[in-house]
């Protein structure tokens, strides 16, 4: 691998690392919705206002969201929608290895 090729792994690593969390998975599909607050994702998610942001954070330096801030206030949108999709492949996934698993021990 080249180093080219390198860094374009790295990048794509960055936003899997960045999703590798089920707050922000969670995230990512409420987002997916609509934009919304960091105010209505505390309630959402069910944590303090500190844990949110620092999430949203890592999400935005991966590029999955991007974020305006209004007076006090700071919106985020999925700037990644596409990860969506990926999130479902891989549900698709699991699901199927569930039912192999389940019917290999019958």
């Amino acid at each position: 691998m080249n180093a080219r090729q390198r860094a374009r792994y790295e990048v794509r690593a960055q936003v899997l690392k960045a999703l590798a969390h089920p707050t922000r998975l969670f995230m990512a599909e409420e987002l997916s919705r609509g934009e919304r607050c960091v105010c209505n994702l505390t309630d959402m998610v069910g944590a303090d206002m500190s844990t949110v942001s620092k999430h949203l954070a890592v999400m935005k330096r991966a590029g999955i969201v991007a974020d305006d801030k209004r007076g006090s206030q700071v919106f985020y949108s999925l700037r990644m929608p596409c990860v969506l999709e990926f999130l479902r492949c891989a549900e698709t996934v699991v699901k199927a290895d569930a039912r192999e698993r389940t019917a290999a021990a019958r």
